[in-house]
């Protein structure tokens, strides 16, 4: 299986994205100037963490208009796995790949420590690697991370499954209904604010968010390689 991690200017969790998937994981993967405009070689898309374009005008608000996010788009739409972490997340907003917007944290501070997760649907090809209703510690480091959506698409997260990381035991930014991560409704473009690449090794300080890669892999195994 083979990764591309998008590198927007400014982006600075591209090296940690790039780390967990070669030499935690073991797959391939590929650093991805944002001026790309082909990603048909790729099986997952990844946008790491940081600070594209210096967050000028909101977080992610100028990344989006970045010649990649066509072919981002396009692999959205043929299915392929596609995450974005933290200010990754914040261009899938911006681009309209995920419903909802991100507001700055309730506290006006950048805050960053590890916080605890609950897996709220394992039923995804980012979480089949744990169980339901799981508790993890990953890693927050964002100044925006306060989710907010209107009530109608909050119902339809909702009904649909689509929030698939909530916090647990304390929300950390003011997000709404505690949410930490969303899928798309076809279930493969996942937004979250904590970073599991930060989490893949228990020297870390946590192992937990390596699961969510061996998901990825899990998944696209399932429905690409024909064994006899």
């Amino acid at each position: 299986m083979k990764f591309a991690v998008i590198v927007f200017p400014g982006s600075n969790c591209d090296v940690d994205m790039y780390h967990a998937i070669a030499d935690e994981l073991g797959e391939e993967v590929e650093y991805v100037w944002h001026d790309a405009e082909n990603l048909d070689r790729f099986d997952a898309i990844l946008l790491p963490g940081g600070f594209s374009y210096g967050d000028y005008l909101r977080s992610g608000a100028i990344a989006r208009f970045s010649n990649v996010m066509k072919a981002v788009k396009k692999a959205a739409d043929e299915g392929k796995p596609v995450l974005g972490v933290c200010n990754g997340f914040q261009i899938l907003l911006e681009a309209g790949l995920l419903p909802g917007a991100m507001r700055r944290n309730n506290s006006l501070k950048f805050i960053c420590r590890p916080v605890s997760l609950r897996v709220e649907n394992n039923e995804t090809m980012f979480t089949s690697a744990y169980k339901q209703g799981e508790v993890i510690t990953i890693p927050i480091a964002h100044g925006e991370g306060n989710y907010y959506c209107d009530e109608q698409t909050l119902k339809r997260l909702i009904e649909n499954r689509q929030i698939v990381f909530r916090y647990h035991g304390e929300n950390p930014n003011g997000s709404l209904d505690d949410i930490a991560g969303i899928v798309n409704e076809k279930g493969n473009v996942l937004g979250m604010m904590p970073h599991p690449e930060r989490a893949v090794d228990s020297l870390l300080g946590s192992a937990d968010g390596l699961k969510l890669f061996q998901s990825i892999v899990k998944y696209w195994r399932e429905t690409h390689v024909v064994t006899a």
